[in-house]
């Protein structure tokens, strides 16, 4: 059944891989099999979209598929949304400004609950990039809710990473989040429009040179997202950034070691679960004494 499944994915078939990530959501006995079946593809552009709320990023990435689809590519979009810890459901929140897009053969979207995972990510956000990736896509955008650490665990999925800032953000440029400067692969000052955003970008631009990466200038690019302004620039910038780092042996290892690091502890935190946590802790507080790291030791088996 499940090669029934990953011959259709291999021919691009939408049902087929949006079986196959089901499969692989919901953990189906074999779906490790399938997964293991999967080819290397080096091909597909997987950008992440990330930044802090309010930056417009469900916007920027609803031109970007406008644009890339007027060239002829197909695009698939992961939206990770943030979720409740109490029922684990998607707020699924501006996804609707890409609904233009939902009747297209040549777009797929994806939403993703993050499910409480450590650091905000769905926990199954790398399976199914893969899976994404094995379907033949020419890009695939993975935008974060931008809180958090989900800004930064981004990078350790995405080949470029691109963030999306607001001129508004002009007075902490020099105190900003040192995680997003480590991880930003082109910076989009989106909302162009507004006051002071000039400035803004000449200052962001001297921070970006004294962040210079090998082999890779980052570069600062203006856009007005609900206009189509500065689109061009911003995919031109992408596929530069993939050209220069897709033969770099040593940023791919670094990927992959990140992605086998994270698939490595979600196997081995598999038996944990919070509820269970729950209910044993909220019988032991009953008695007169619960020492947390005691309770720790012990699940952990130290």
């Amino acid at each position: 059944m499940y090669q029934q499944y990953m011959d259709g994915l291999l021919r691009g078939e939408i049902k087929a891989l949006a079986r196959c990530i089901s499969l692989v959501e919901n953990e189906a006995p074999g779906y490790e099999m399938l997964l293991e079946q999967l080819p290397d593809n080096n091909q597909t552009k997987v950008v992440g979209i990330t930044g802090p709320p309010g930056a417009g990023k469900s916007t920027l990435v609803n031109a970007l598929i406008t644009h890339l689809l007027a060239s002829g590519k197909k695009i698939a979009i992961i939206a990770v949304d943030p979720s409740s810890p109490f029922n684990f459901g998607a707020l699924l929140g501006d996804r609707i400004r890409m609904a233009q897009h939902f009747g297209d053969p040549n777009v797929y979207i994806r939403s993703m609950a993050s499910r409480g995972a450590l650091g905000g990510l769905s926990p199954k956000i790398i399976e199914v990039s893969d899976l994404i990736k094995a379907a033949g896509f020419d890009y695939l955008f993975i935008e974060t809710v931008g809180v958090g650490q989900s800004e930064v665990e981004i990078a350790g999925i995405a080949d470029t990473t691109v963030v999306v800032v607001v001129p508004e953000a002009g007075d902490e440029i020099q105190t900003m989040k040192a995680g997003l400067m480590e991880i930003a692969d082109i910076f989009v000052v989106n909302k162009a429009d507004r006051d002071n955003a000039d400035s803004f970008v000449k200052n962001l631009r001297l921070l970006a040179h004294s962040k210079q990466q090998a082999h890779w200038e980052i570069p600062v690019v203006k856009s007005i997202a609900t206009q189509q302004e500065g689109i061009n620039e911003i995919t031109a910038a992408i596929l530069r950034h993939h050209q220069a780092v897709q033969h770099q042996h040593q940023r791919r290892s670094l990927l992959l070691a990140e992605k086998a690091y994270q698939l490595i502890q979600h196997r081995r935190m598999h038996d944990i679960s919070k509820k269970i946590l729950q209910a044993e802790i909220q019988s032991h507080i009953t008695q007169q004494s619960f020492n947390l790291y005691r309770y720790v030791s012990e699940k952990a088996g130290s």
